[in-house]
């Protein structure tokens, strides 16, 4: 990882900020954090050596972006265009930009921004669960590509249940406060937001205990060193399901099920063929999703592991071949635990893999009505 600072200075604008590092680091330099200004480092992503290579390359990715200020402050405005428009020219480099006023997105987007620029991930500061409910809706509303959420300081157990359900967040990471004066953090907050983000399928990470902690009825008093040591120590790091997301996800996945001796077995008969012609994409389509909401779904499906038939119908058959038979395949293939419901997500996405094998092995697109 890297680090690029544009500029320097913030102004305190919620509970998080009160023991905020950068004052806490300015002050032993008799600095104002409060005066913002440009750096020395504002092009860094453009500058090259005197080879002619850039001094930042891919190999340092991802690059957390104005770690001491916020890129969205208002007296930044000014400078945020040439900041965006070295990110457009920096394709190479993973941009990541944490915030707490989100609100302020908009302000100077490039008008090239469209849907977010693919080398750019937005993280949104919540530390407690009133700028959690304040700032995850306008963060949700907004045109951006990769979202993440960050607990840090984590003030308070937070629900954000309902905004991970939508499918838009792509990991949550937890840390407690550091240095002198902060704030106790505890570990059964922690293990809250993991959970929701297992039941959700979204990426979790706890990043650091930081100074002080409470766990199994114990405060701890955590030396800066050993911060995100312990944390990594705890094992709580999750990663979500393998499900396809996008046409490159979804052609290495059916690479890899041609590779499997078993998967690779299935195909369809004529007269499953020639059902698949009369009944069309849309037919087939319902029967899928029904039959996966009824007895995929569930956190304990009946009979899982013998719900599925092997054979008289398409969808049964395109289950077995993309391993989308039971809770054990799930789980083997896609990383998906058992013991819990399906989102609708997944079972969207499970559809769209189903439809997609049926396809396949039905004939040419344009034979299916």
């Amino acid at each position: 990882m890297a680090i690029w600072n544009p500029w320097h200075g913030c102004k305190k604008y919620s509970p998080g900020c009160a023991n905020c590092y950068v004052y806490r680091r300015d002050n032993q330099f008799d600095r104002d954090s409060s005066q913002i200004k440009q750096t020395a480092s504002f092009s860094l992503p453009l500058q090259k050596d005197r080879q002619g290579y850039y001094r930042l390359t891919a190999g340092e990715n991802p690059i957390y972006t104005c770690m001491t200020s916020d890129f969205f402050l208002e007296e930044a405005d000014i400078w945020r265009p040439q900041a965006w428009d070295m990110m457009r020219q920096r394709q190479d480099l993973k941009f990541v930009i944490i915030t707490k006023r989100i609100h302020r997105f908009s302000v100077g987007l490039p008008q090239d921004w469209g849907e977010g620029y693919p080398n750019v991930t937005v993280v949104c500061t919540c530390e407690n669960q009133q700028t959690a409910d304040q700032r995850l809706p306008v963060f949700l509303s907004l045109p951006i590509r990769h979202r993440e959420i960050i607990h840090e300081p984590m003030l308070e157990e937070i629900q954000i249940r309902p905004y991970l359900e939508t499918g838009n967040i792509q990991q949550v990471t937890c840390g407690g406060e550091s240095g002198e004066g902060a704030r106790l953090c505890r570990y059964e907050w922690i293990r809250s937001t993991r959970q929701q983000c297992v039941d959700c399928g979204v990426a979790f990470s706890f990043h650091q205990t930081g100074a002080v902690f409470y766990k199994d009825g114990r405060t701890y008093r955590i030396p800066r060193q050993l911060q995100q040591s312990q944390a990594k120590k705890a094992g709580l790091d999750y990663r979500p399901p393998r499900l396809p997301k996008t046409t490159e996800q979804m052609e290495e996945l059916f690479q890899r099920l041609a590779a499997s001796e078993f998967r690779s077995r299935f195909s369809l008969t004529p007269a499953l063929k020639q059902y698949v012609l009369e009944k069309g994409e849309d037919t087939l389509r319902r029967h899928a999703k029904e039959l996966i909401r009824t007895r995929l779904a569930p956190a304990y499906p009946k009979n899982d592991g013998k719900q599925t038939p092997m054979k008289n119908h398409p969808v049964f058959v395109a289950q077995h071949a993309t391993a989308c038979c039971c809770r054990g395949c799930l789980e083997k293939w896609y990383g998906i635990p058992k013991g819990r419901p399906l989102t609708q997500q997944e079972q969207d996405i499970i559809v769209e893999i189903l439809w997609e094998w049926i396809r396949r092995k039905a004939g040419p697109a344009e034979e299916i009505p």
